[in-house]
């Protein structure tokens, strides 16, 4: 493969995205994508250090005086059993890449060859990084802390996006994707026979109107102006059609702009869970933990991605509005470290992420490197998009 030659990169990138596809691993195991990533820098002469256990970081020119940015692709699949009929699909059963992490990677190392090709000319050192673990691990946290930021100016990710038309882009300032939590009510009751409730506590009637109260925490406690998301997910109670358990046990989810929001929405499912119980006599429990804090661009660092990604692909494909998106990122523990954006390219695709028939759309690796040579400081490559 010719290292300068664009239309070469793209097309060897588009076959490590399928071999990732079809070896797809979960948060914390990405050992096989590990080894994957690193014999590919190696390959092409890049300096790189293990990070954050499977994680990688790799540097271009170190030292270089100018500003110092980092581009960071995430490695980890997801536990869902793939039905996409593609070629490439997963051979891991109950595994599947289902949100584009293969694409993302494959794109990271398109532009570390472009990147490489022309490093005698990048205006400052460009730090390249393989993350773990976004899928609910944490992982960007982790290599936060194992120092991955350290000297960094500003750091950069994008996820691709069915959500936005085949070519869009958008890259707002502030809030881009929400702050999310999980939470569990367990109810607590008294079993008996179905035909006798009143010698019961029934916990699915309290379970009920617990569903109920949750979804006002949006509609009647949450100012119309903030995005916000309550969601019952798993509600289960009971083994017999005769008989009323003793307890129930609800999950879901929480989601909002601002972290301070999240934690106001738990409050409040505390509050109401109190309520749901006590018109019975039920007990209730709330069990909470948060996930990811919001993941918010800064505006100077969004600028500079949407002046690139204006160069990259075209100005009139910018897309303003709809955000933030009530998905949610682990990028936000690397944007709470370090100035920079998240950017969001369109597919178009009737199939969202972490759908069993999901793929990534391989046209997007010419214009993910055509986007990372932008902010980099380089002239795009002259690579088609969506070839």
């Amino acid at each position: 493969m010719d290292a300068a030659d664009p239309s070469a990169i793209v097309r060897h990138a588009i076959a490590l995205r399928h071999e990732l596809h079809r070896h797809p691993e979960l948060s914390w195991q990405e050992r096989r994508s590990a080894e994957l990533v690193r014999r590919e820098l190696s390959r092409l002469n890049i300096p790189w250090q293990p990070c954050a256990e499977t994680g990688t970081l790799a540097r271009l020119a170190a030292g270089r005086p100018g500003r110092h940015l980092a581009l960071r692709a995430d490695l980890d699949a997801l536990p869902i059993q793939e039905c996409s009929g593609v070629a490439h699909a997963s051979c891991v059963p109950g595994v599947m890449h289902a949100c584009g992490h293969d694409g993302h990677t494959a794109c990271l190392l398109a532009a570390a060859a472009w990147l490489k090709a022309h490093e005698a000319v990048l205006p400052g050192p460009v730090t390249l990084l393989f993350q773990p673990a976004e899928e609910g691990g944490h992982g960007a946290r982790r290599m936060v802390e194992e120092g991955a930021l350290r000297g960094v100016d500003a750091v950069f990710a994008f996820h691709n996006w069915s959500g936005l038309p085949a070519g869009a882009w958008a890259c707002p300032d502030g809030p881009v994707m929400a702050a999310n939590g999980e939470w569990t009510a367990v109810i607590r009751g008294r079993g008996g026979h179905a035909g006798s409730p009143h010698d019961c506590i029934d916990p699915l009637l309290a379970g009920a109107h617990f569903v109920v109260l949750a979804q006002q925490l949006v509609s009647r406690a949450t100012p119309p102006q903030q995005a916000a998301v309550v969601s019952v997910t798993m509600f289960h109670a009971g083994s017999a059609d005769n008989a009323i358990p003793d307890s129930a046990e609800l999950t879901g989810t929480i989601r909002a702009a601002t972290s301070e929001r999240r934690e106001a929405l738990a409050a409040g499912l505390e509050r109401v869970l109190a309520a749901a119980c006590a018109a019975s006599g039920a007990r209730g429990e709330l069990r909470y933990r948060p996930t990811y804090p919001a993941t918010i661009n800064h505006p100077a660092e969004a600028a500079r991605a949407r002046a690139a990604l204006a160069a990259a692909l075209g100005p009139a494909q910018g897309v303003s509005e709809g955000f933030p998106l009530m998905a949610a990122e682990d990028f936000a523990y690397m944007l709470e470290a370090c100035p920079g954006a998240y950017i969001l390219l369109g597919t178009g695709h009737p199939e969202p992420c972490h759908s069993p028939r999901f793929d990534f759309d391989d046209r997007l690796i010419p214009a993910a490197m055509r986007l990372w040579a932008a902010l980099a400081g380089l002239p795009p490559p002259a690579v088609a998009v969506g070839a």
